[in-house]
């Protein structure tokens, strides 16, 4: 045989040997690669959020896979601890993609630990699909591969509650929010929103990530005059400013601290009664699922997965779990798990899917436009705690207490 003959036939080989564009590999596992905090102070709800997308893996694997270059492909998470912090995330990231070769991957939590996986994704073209970060920030740097598949963004997340104070007669608000990206994003918006509705907002302060002595900022507060008061931060946060604000025999006739609307709330006792929240997930909201489990489902099937969980699930459960569902839809759209791919049918779907949490939406940048948050507070059932909706009034289930009754009254 010729040598010219020879290199035809070896380059003929070689061209058969390799994918046409478009069409998926050939494979015997979809790796999806993700960081978990298992220490740190994301902790608590990254685990939470973890249960929800080993449910739908599992979920997927006991139906034999996805869909995906003609046959159906089990699933894999591979995954680490990113110790809640985000230079570790940037260097696990590089591990997942580099090393493990991942095919997709699954954000961690929060818009902090997000935002620095997210410029790792982008630089190598891997799908990053997002559970848990609100910051319009992550969406604004021009990447081509993230989609928030269920978080609603912050520009977004505090009108409910804006909404709700303005109906009640709020008149002066204050904002206290701690320097990180999320809490950040939704004091920017709630102060925003407020204004836009005629209500004066009267204190706007930031404090440092790790404070533990909330008493000089609880006294400006106190000192502004105002009727309703916002505090952007993480659950931790929140707890020890409810227990130092009745040291100080300090409230106020609204006061807003989003974690409020999550069961672990109920860990600081009675002293959280009348705190205003919000949530996605609660036993009265039932959306009318196209794609995963319903709520009712859902819940089996974590008590089946995780019998002796401390904690029961929650709305990162839930988010993380719609995420998984959404994942998967777009990789059986796509028939390929390339993040160009994977991002165009994320979009083809969105506004024709809903799931556990609600409508799903996107725009082109990958920021979700739904997925709606509902008002809550804390109030008395008995000896126990019950968790009411209030706002929008079409899906309450009980009457607001209005305004706070003073400590001494409660």
């Amino acid at each position: 045989m010729s040598k010219k003959a020879m290199v035809l036939i070896v380059g003929l080989a070689l061209l058969l040997a390799c994918p046409l564009s478009g069409v998926a590999d050939a494979k015997n596992v979809i790796k999806i690669g993700l960081t978990i905090s298992t220490t740190g102070k994301y902790t608590f709800a990254s685990s939470q959020g973890f249960k929800g997308v080993t449910i739908w893996a599992d979920q997927v694997n006991a139906a034999g896979g996805l869909d995906l270059g003609g046959g159906k492909v089990p699933v894999e998470l591979v995954y680490y601890d990113d110790r809640s912090d985000k230079e570790t995330v940037v260097k696990l990231y590089e591990k997942l993609i580099n090393e493990d070769k991942v095919d997709v991957c699954f954000a961690p939590f929060g818009s902090t630990l997000t935002g620095a996986a997210a410029a790792i994704t982008e630089k190598y073209g891997i799908m990053l699909v997002i559970w848990s970060a609100a910051s319009d920030a992550i969406y604004q740097q021009g990447y081509k591969t993230i989609v928030s598949a269920t978080e609603t963004p912050v520009s977004l997340m505090p009108k409910p509650e804006v909404d709700h104070m303005t109906k009640l007669g709020i008149k002066k608000l204050a904002v206290v929010y701690v320097d990180e990206p999320f809490p950040a994003g939704l004091a920017k918006h709630a102060k925003r929103l407020a204004e836009n509705n005629g209500i004066e907002v009267v204190r706007y302060e930031k404090f440092s990530p790790g404070t533990k002595d909330f008493t000089i900022l609880l006294q400006k507060v106190r000192a502004s005059g105002a009727d309703a008061f916002y505090a952007s931060a993480y659950m931790d946060d929140q707890k020890i400013m409810i227990r130092q604000m009745k040291e100080a025999n300090l409230s106020f006739p609204y006061t807003y601290m989003v974690y409020s609307g999550m069961p672990q709330w109920s860990d600081i006792g009675d002293d959280g009664l009348y705190i205003f929240g919000h949530t996605l997930y609660h036993e009265s909201l039932n959306w009318k699922v196209t794609a995963g489990m319903d709520r009712v489902t859902f819940e089996k099937a974590f008590d089946k997965e995780f019998p002796k969980a401390e904690n029961p699930p929650d709305f990162q459960t839930s988010l993380s779990y719609g995420a998984g569902v959404l994942l998967g839809l777009f990789i059986e759209k796509a028939n390929s798990l390339d993040g160009a791919a994977l991002k165009q049918a994320a979009l083809d779907l969105s506004g024709n899917v809903t799931v556990m949490t609600g409508p799903y939406e996107i725009d082109e940048t990958g920021n979700q436009l739904l997925m709606p948050f509902i008002v809550t507070q804390v109030q008395k059932n008995g000896d126990k705690q019950k968790l009411v909706l209030l706002y929008p009034e079409a899906v309450a289930t009980g009457e607001v207490v209005f305004p706070i009754p003073a400590w001494k009254d409660r």
